[in-house]
């Protein structure tokens, strides 16, 4: 059965070293117990699959858009009328182009959720009405 080191595991995940070090001292994540720790692949990959699962859609819209990533707002760099948009979503990243405006209607803001919505060659930004 393949196992993985702490950094290995972290780097497969796209988290740091610390945060595998703490769900391993919490229990949510075993280890083989070899020295130095090593996780287990079929936990590991359990854990890629949970950290993947996409989280609950925000948006109560009914859409023709089959493409979306739920995710949280990680960057917003404003230049002009522009605005540049980076949503993570599980592994995703999604960067939008948006004008300045829209983004400042949508009341984006780095720890928003959003949804992108990708149909075609663009990007849909959208945010749950509240």
């Amino acid at each position: 059965m393949p196992s993985y080191k702490i950094a290995e595991a972290a780097r497969l995940l796209g988290v740091s070293d610390d945060t595998v070090r703490r769900w391993v001292e919490a229990g949510a994540l075993p280890t083989t117990g070899a020295s130095p720790a090593e996780v287990p692949g079929e936990a590991l990959a359990a854990r890629a699959a949970e950290l993947a699962s996409a989280p609950a859609d925000p948006a109560d819209v009914l859409s023709s858009a089959r493409n979306r990533f739920v995710g949280l707002v990680t960057r917003i760099q404003r230049d002009g009328l522009m605005a540049q948009v980076d949503i993570q979503s599980g592994p995703h990243r999604v960067v939008s182009l948006m004008s300045a405006e829209a983004a400042d209607d949508l009341e984006l803001q780095v720890g928003s959720l959003a949804a992108a919505v990708v149909k075609a060659t663009h990007v849909i930004v959208e945010t749950p009405k509240g």
